[in-house]
Formats: C-alpha cells, structure tokens, sequence
C-alpha cells in the first residue's frame, strides 16, 4: 500500500509510483532547506541524491523516512520502509542476530533474521556482539536488518562514508547485488558521485534546496570507471558540485 506518511492517501496516485513528492518545502526557523521539491521515485527504481553539505540531503532523506513529518498533500511514500544510517546504530546488549529482528513479530522472527545475515554474509557473525565486529560487518548488520523487513522503499543516508575504501567497494558490490535481488524503490544519499554512477538508474543533484539535476543513467551494468561515458558524466555531475 502507498500513503503519505500521515496515512492519508494522495489522489490518483499512479500504481507504478513508489515515492511522489509534490511541492515540498521544509524549514526550520530560518531560510528554506527544501524549496518547492517535486519528484517521483518508480517502484524498483535506484536513485541516488548527490549534494554538498547542507543542501538538504539528508532533510529530505528524513522526511521521506517519516522521522521528520510533512504535510499530507506534499509526500507519498510505501508504509514498508527502512533506513541504513552512517551509524550501523546496533544496540550493544544484544547480539547481531537479535539486531536483526529487532520489532519483527512471528513465530519466525529468528530465521528471517538468519537469513537475511545469509544474504549479506555474515552468517559467521550471527552470535557476536556488535561491539567486536568491524565496521564493514556493522554495517553488513545493519542493511541486513532493513533488508529483513522486506522494504518497498530502502532509503541510505551515506552508508558507506565511514568504511575504508576496499570495504566500500565490497558494501556497494552488495548493494547493487541485494537491490538487484529484491527490487526495492532505493534512495541513496552520497556524496560520492562515482558511487552514485556505479548504483543508480537515475542521479539527482540537490542545490540550495531543489533538485538542480535529475539524469537518468542508461551505462550497461556492470559498470566500468574506465568507460568513456562513465567519465563524461562524473565529469558532468562534479561540475554541477562545483568541482572542475
């Protein structure tokens, strides 16, 4: 079921739609983070959001999360959605597996929970605690613990950023690899646009709260940074951040 995040549902919302935003504005007691945001997201689609520093990324990101309410008539998301953070944000006390299932009700929570560790392998690591895992694995923990609630929407927010390179390319390997397996609505937040080029269908750049680029990406997957439209558009989408 697609509804605004207030349960409400938008009028002749279309079936093939897994996020619309219409007229979105969002501020906090100052100047407008969002100004007058419209866009749509279709079912199984990746989109990956790129922007400097405080253009309203992860304020949007938010929202579509429902963490931060909107008005009903602005936002459509899927009531099945989740969020992987920067944080793997694993409480402590408990072992990966129980992570996992944290809120899950069923008879069956383990086994989804063991599964969906299955899928992001770390089936090693099922009855560790989060504190001896690296970060890679924490963040391992975390994806499995939005993949296992079988999301419509998949929304992360950087979650990569703090990995060292080699374990970032292994997380986006996966990423693709899981998206590709499930076929949620997927909005990335990076600010890594060879990460964006590597993932998405589509790449929009947020500036001073609107989308000032929305490019879909047609490069056979999988994709090469060594391709020579691969470079034409990083170089095209480093430029629209400023960066020549």
């Amino acid at each position: 079921m697609i509804s605004s995040v207030t349960g409400e549902v938008f009028d002749a919302v279309d079936p093939d739609i897994a996020v619309a935003v219409r007229g979105l504005t969002r501020s906090f007691g100052g100047p407008n983070v969002l100004e007058d945001l419209s866009f749509s997201i279709a079912q199984g689609e990746f989109v990956a959001l790129l922007g400097r520093s405080g253009s309203g990324k992860s304020t949007l990101l938010r929202t579509l999360a429902g963490l931060d309410p909107a008005p009903p008539e602005t936002l459509v998301v899927p009531e099945a959605r989740a969020v992987v953070f920067q944080e793997p944000r694993l409480l402590p006390w408990k072992r990966v597996w129980r992570n996992v299932a944290l809120g899950l009700r069923g008879e069956d929570t383990k086994a989804r929970a063991l599964a969906a560790l299955d899928e992001v392998e770390l089936t090693h690591r099922t009855n560790a605690w989060p504190l001896t895992l690296s970060g890679g694995e924490a963040q391992r923990a975390a994806l499995a613990r939005a993949l296992v609630r079988e999301p419509k929407l998949l929304l992360l927010d950087e979650p990569f950023a703090s990995l060292d390179a080699l374990t970032r390319l292994r997380m986006q390997n996966l990423v693709g690899a899981l998206w590709q397996a499930h076929r949620p609505a997927v909005l990335l937040v990076t600010h890594d646009v060879d990460e964006a080029l590597l993932l998405a269908d589509r790449v929009m750049v947020l500036k001073d709260g609107v989308i000032s680029i929305d490019m879909r990406i047609h490069l056979e997957r999988p994709r090469r940074h060594a391709d020579a439209e691969f470079n034409r558009l990083r170089v095209e989408l480093l430029a629209s951040l400023g960066v020549h």
